[in-house]
């Protein structure tokens, strides 16, 4: 994990650590809250947006601590992130390629997958950031079901961590340092796949 977690800090995408699910006993969550709604898919600590951090050493130490931490990737940042059923975003991935356009980074994490995209956070004006709708009810967005859009406040569950199922996550595509894509345009993607 600590490879990995490096390998994002040195991409300039701060990470913390995450529970990490459990196999058998009574327990599915490293967490300590019992039954746990989402297992080994949440970060550790509750002050995880102020803890999330770039910095080798302090990264170091905490993967040193729990080396078999799941890793975080707090969106609203340097990107957000699309996250579609697995089915869609293989979809939209294969018709992006035959256009010849620009994915950025995918991952698919069981049965999503996440298209990393270029942030629409940017603002230097703390009062003027937006959280997107498709982030808190994506259940309630008819025309696209499935697609969330994780922005501020928001994070993810980054490979290669663990998953409940026992498998881990992946990437498909993975992040080489160049500019992330325009949001929009992806969306533009997933939108005509997801209808």
């Amino acid at each position: 994990m600590i490879n990995s977690v490096l390998e994002y800090a040195a991409l300039g995408w701060a990470s913390c650590p995450g529970a990490r699910p459990l196999k058998g006993g009574s327990r599915s969550c490293s967490c300590d809250r019992v039954g746990c709604p989402d297992p080994g898919a949440h970060p550790l600590s509750r002050a995880w947006q102020m803890q999330a951090t770039t910095d080798p050493a302090l990264l170091t130490t905490w993967w040193r601590y729990e080396p078999e931490a799941n890793v975080i990737l707090p969106t609203g940042r340097v990107f957000d992130v699309f996250d579609v059923p697995l089915a869609a975003g293989r979809t939209t991935l294969a018709n992006m390629d035959s256009a010849g356009a620009t994915s950025g980074p995918v991952a698919v994490n069981g049965d999503r997958a996440l298209f990393y995209v270029a942030t629409r956070n940017a603002s230097d004006d703390e009062d003027e950031w937006w959280t997107c709708a498709l982030d808190f009810g994506p259940s309630t967005i008819e025309e696209m079901p499935g697609l969330r859009w994780h922005c501020r406040d928001s994070y993810v569950l980054a490979p290669p961590s663990l998953l409940p199922t026992g498998g881990s996550g992946s990437w498909l595509r993975p992040p080489d340092g160049r500019p992330l894509p325009d949001p929009l345009r992806v969306l533009d993607w997933l939108a005509d796949t997801c209808e």
